[in-house]
């Protein structure tokens, strides 16, 4: 057998094992590969690709598609009055630009958001009533329950939202933030301050050998510390949460992976006053004073420990939903 036929017959295996690719299938390849250079090239310019109803029905609801698309719907515009939209939405940036200049980055997942202003019909369309909202349109079928995003037992953090996406893509996003220079900023500040009052007072620093002044400076790190304030500077959550559709605020965030501002500001208190209800059981237990006095400082210190204590096992409870216990309040 020539070298020619040989061939040949190698062709007619081929295509009688795999078929002569139609003029349909390719058209749909063709298609397939326009959609996710234009994606490509939208991404390449900004990480949230803004859509109305036409791209959204083009390129995240209408077939083909081989990439996963997450979608936020929200309302941006100033006259809607929506707060957690905007705070949403920094957090949605931060997480898309986080996947945009990852080294990982490729076409699998993109990130878009309609804005009702902009694409009311396509609320319409979802039946959708609410902002902020986050879904996935996964690359193959159609979204299921776990696709839409819990964003009121989540949180809209976007370490959050990352994990959930991990979960419905196994495509994993490490979130970099851009750097806080504020709490740099004001530690600079506090020490130039403390520099200058310990120059102005170089001939008298009998103060500096004060032990209850070093206790106090001490003690207020700490509580600073254990309230979450650096959390502050690194995450930079909101101060609370307002819900769009009950206009409920929340002081304390529902999940042990996030905290508003607000929260770390309660928990300072709760703390301070266990510290003082200490404070108060020593004295009584050592001071020198009237026994009516110290009674009274006793009580003060048991009332105080005990019930703000309390207040703080309810927080760590609500946060960290299964713990199983309490006291006196749960």
């Amino acid at each position: 057998m020539s070298v020619c036929n040989k061939v040949l017959s190698i062709i007619l295996i081929f295509v009688i094992l795999h078929g002569i690719p139609s003029d349909g299938q390719k058209k749909k390849e063709t298609l397939l590969s326009e959609k996710v250079g234009q994606m490509m090239d939208w991404a390449s310019k900004r990480a949230v690709i803004r859509m109305n109803g036409d791209k959204f029905r083009r390129f995240v609801k209408a077939p083909p598609r081989n990439y996963s698309v997450v979608v936020m719907f929200t309302a941006l515009q100033p006259q809607r009055q929506c707060a957690v939209c905007k705070q949403a939405d920094e957090e949605y940036q931060i997480l898309a630009n986080s996947w945009r200049y990852s080294s990982a980055f490729t076409n699998r997942v993109f990130f878009a958001t309609v804005d009702f202003d902009e694409g009311s019909d396509v609320f319409h369309m979802m039946n959708m009533n609410s902002a902020p909202t986050f879904m996935i349109f996964p690359s193959k079928g159609k979204p299921k329950k776990a696709d839409t995003y819990e964003l009121q037992v989540r949180g809209f953090a976007a370490e959050q939202i990352a994990r959930w996406i991990a979960d419905r893509t196994d495509v994993n996003i490490r979130v970099i933030r851009p750097p806080n220079y504020a709490g740099p900023l004001m530690l600079g500040f506090l020490l130039t301050v403390i520099g200058g009052l310990v120059y102005l007072r170089r001939n008298n620093l009998e103060f500096l050998y004060n032990t209850n002044v070093w206790a106090f400076a001490g003690l207020c790190f700490v509580l600073i510390m254990t309230s979450g304030q650096m959390w502050n500077h690194i995450r930079g959550p909101p101060y609370a949460h307002k819900n769009p559709n009950t206009g409920q605020v929340s002081y304390i965030h529902g999940s042990s992976q996030a905290q508003f501002v607000a929260e770390t500001h309660i928990v300072l208190l709760f703390n301070s006053a266990v510290t003082l209800g200490m404070v108060l059981l020593h004295e009584a237990a050592t001071s020198d004073m009237d026994i009516g006095k110290r009674k009274i400082m006793c009580v003060g210190g048991i009332a105080l420990v005990v019930l703000f204590f309390s207040w703080l096992l309810s927080i760590f409870r609500a946060k960290y939903h299964g713990y199983p216990y309490s006291f006196l309040m749960s």
